[in-house]
């Protein structure tokens, strides 16, 4: 068998037949010098579709129902680009989640990898054929149901790939030539980053950078993946490397800057913070909605108040829920996280240098929280892109 590389692409990279048929054309290329297993995400904006569509029949869209939905789009793509490299004179052979052996848990919209046992992927290889896999999704052992990994979990599926069969590299493929210092769609001079530590990228998509979902970053540094961002349609270009080893001696210089855009505040009425989390919990679970990704949690008086992030249609689920509830408030005003990632641990001098320039600058910050890696501010949604565009000069 050749070397093996696994490649995953992008919704945007496969958003309509004829960019579904260059990725072929890409990956029909490279399958000359490697054995490849190609993991796709959703077509274009399919995902956000299909979530409209439920919407529009049910007001609590069951999750096991969700996961049968959104898993058709994974699938759309791999069946497309299966066909466009067998029309190239390339084989291939589509499998899902499931027939690909990925189990998880038995959790649903939100599963995660328990097991990859890739019987019938390592057959297709061994007879030379590109395996395509419908990122996202995989089936629970225990309840047969299919699961899916999240909003960004292909990137996962396809970690879980490259761990399972010791791959060469692990290829997230894009419509960006690389990670940056921070959004370059915020922020023009933002500069490509070429190499990076699994712990600084971890820190960067926890909060919020979005190249690839946090649990896959933590995945690839438990298994040793090494990965590799950058463009689905330039094989040459640089993109940014993540392996172990990079950056290994001490250092404090400021690296990145990642946001949340939306983050909803909550305040419970119940101060136990351990017993304020369990009554959201059980509370979304009854109204099936995904629990969001909680970024901060603490005592506020005689109450609790927590801060939440996660998909678009997650947040808006809590808010329409939590309008006249009896113990949970939303707080009146949409914030953001702005965090600046620092290439090793944080340090006073960083964090004073943050504080200066958003004072200098007056824009208002509602709360500091510090990470081993980053220095976090969090401030009200309409200062999110002056907030970052002020910081980047520390970088």
């Amino acid at each position: 068998m050749k070397p093996l590389i696994v490649q995953k692409y992008g919704g945007a990279t496969l958003a309509d037949p004829e960019k579904i048929k260059a990725v072929a054309a890409r990956v029909a290329a490279q399958s000359k010098e490697n054995s490849l297993i190609v993991v796709v995400s959703a077509m274009g904006k399919t995902t956000n579709s299909l979530i409209d569509l439920a919407n529009q029949v049910s007001s609590h869209p069951q999750r096991r129902e969700m996961d049968m939905l959104l898993t058709v789009g994974e699938r759309i793509s791999m069946s497309l680009m299966s066909m466009a490299l067998n029309d190239l004179g390339c084989p291939a052979i589509s499998f899902t989640g499931s027939q690909a052996g990925i189990f998880t848990d038995d959790s649903h919209v939100n599963a995660f990898i328990k097991d990859v046992k890739p019987m019938r992927v390592e057959e297709s290889l061994k007879t030379d054929k590109v395996v395509i896999l419908a990122g996202f999704q995989g089936v629970s052992p225990q309840t047969k149901e299919i699961t899916t990994l999240g909003r960004g979990g292909s990137d996962t599926s396809a970690v879980a790939m490259a761990a399972a069969f010791k791959a060469e590299r692990c290829e997230i493929l894009k419509d960006v030539p690389a990670v940056f210092t921070a959004d370059p769609n915020v922020v023009k001079s933002a500069k490509p980053i070429q190499e990076l530590s699994y712990d600084q990228l971890m820190d960067m998509t926890f909060w919020g950078a979005k190249v690839l979902h946090y649990r896959s970053v933590e995945l690839a540094k438990l298994r040793d993946v090494t990965l590799y961002i950058g463009p689905a349609s330039n094989k040459t270009s640089d993109g940014t490397l993540v392996k172990k080893g990079l950056n290994m001696f001490e250092s404090c210089k400021a690296l990145s800057l990642n946001s949340h855009e939306t983050v909803v505040g909550i305040l419970s009425k119940e101060k136990n913070p351990a017993k304020a989390l369990k009554d959201l919990q059980v509370l979304f679970d009854e109204k099936q909605i995904p629990f969001p990704q909680l970024l901060h949690c603490e005592m506020n008086l005689d109450k609790t108040e927590m801060l939440l992030t996660g998909p678009s249609e997650i947040i808006t689920a809590i808010k329409k829920e939590l309008q006249n509830h009896a113990q949970f408030t939303l707080l009146p005003t949409d914030f953001s996280t702005v965090t600046l990632t620092c290439t090793g641990a944080t340090s006073p001098e960083i964090t004073q240098k943050v504080l200066n320039v958003l004072s200098d600058k007056k824009l208002e910050t509602r709360k500091l929280m510090m990470g081993a890696m980053s220095v976090t501010v969090l401030v009200d949604a309409p200062l999110r892109k002056q907030v970052i565009e002020s910081l980047h000069q520390l970088i």
